[in-house]
């Protein structure tokens, strides 16, 4: 990015780690849906989550709402390890498999393209077996201020 200084890769991921801790201190959504961040570099993240009863729908499989939550959140943490305040701007998924109760989701974002304030993110959802459960696009918006210092105040 242009108005974002060069840096070397162990501080950008350093940076990646900083900007996760700050979200995450204030990602209340994916604490309480027991969500983890097992890794975030610059321009990635993997998240887990297991599918608990209260996210089963009527046909006793993870409801889709889930399944887009946790690659939304995925995603959310991938667009913003650059430490620069960035939203959604649209996304799609599609659904592939159904996930089950007691299954380890791991949601993988990976950035596919960043220029000026817009990028493009792909997850994939799997099981911790590898079967894909769903893939997610996202497009991504940068906001002014930094993930870290923006909310500060709060």
């Amino acid at each position: 990015m242009a108005d974002t200084p060069l840096l070397w890769p162990a501080q950008a991921l350093e940076l990646a780690k900083e900007a996760a801790k700050a979200m995450w201190s204030r990602d209340h959504a994916a604490q309480a849906l027991g969500m983890v961040i097992a890794e975030v570099k610059p321009g990635a993240a993997r998240l887990t989550m297991q599918v608990r009863q209260d996210m089963v729908n009527g046909h006793a499989i993870c409801h889709g709402g889930m399944l887009f939550t946790l690659a939304d959140t995925a995603f959310a943490y991938a667009c913003n390890s650059y430490n620069r305040v960035t939203v959604a701007s649209a996304c799609h998924i599609d659904f592939l498999a159904p996930g089950h109760l007691g299954d380890t989701l791991v949601a993988e974002a990976v950035e596919r393209s960043q220029s000026g304030r817009t990028g493009v993110y792909d997850v994939t959802v799997s099981t911790a077996a590898g079967k894909t459960v769903a893939l997610f696009r996202g497009k991504s918006y940068r906001l002014q201020g930094e993930v870290t210092a923006s909310f500060a105040q709060s």
